[in-house]
């Protein structure tokens, strides 16, 4: 193995409540670790109910050894609506991907719109700087980076 941090499989995990969402996403997030000399063969993508299960799916990716992934992008959406619903998924996404991270020490990069509407929505999964599913696997691959930089 060399001393590159893309080197080897990734993992993309993305809630495909909002199907729309879900593949641009999944293709700003693609793009982005194939630019970053990601070989597209070794970029798995596994489709979960929606944002509140990227935990458990990122979990089993950081954990696994068949292949084992050099980092997991998660990525989704939740839209507010008018419960109380959106602020508990929001909350328990981010904390449970978070906590993945911090207890596998494999990196994972947080791709989950909270918005109000769609058309931020839209927005922010339209390819450019606003490209959330870009951002992530952005972020992703400078931790692997900094993980390999550190032993």
């Amino acid at each position: 193995m060399t001393d590159d941090p893309v080197e080897g499989s990734w993992a993309i995990c993305v809630g495909g409540f909002y199907e729309e969402l879900a593949s641009r996403l999944v293709k700003g997030a693609r793009e982005e670790l194939e630019r970053a000399g990601v070989d597209g063969a070794g970029i798995d993508v596994f489709e979960v109910p929606g944002a509140f299960e990227l935990p458990l799916a990122a979990l089993w990716c950081a954990e696994s050894d068949a292949p084992p992934y050099q980092g997991v992008v998660c990525l989704g959406a939740v839209i507010r609506g008018e419960t109380d619903h959106y602020d508990f998924v929001c909350s328990e996404a981010a904390r449970g991907i978070q906590e993945v991270q911090l207890r596998t020490g494999t990196p994972c990069g947080f791709g989950v719109l909270t918005v109000d509407d769609m058309e931020q929505a839209l927005e922010r999964t339209g390819g450019g700087v606003r490209d959330q599913g870009a951002a992530a696997a952005r972020a992703a691959v400078a931790m692997a980076g900094m993980r390999r930089k550190l032993g």
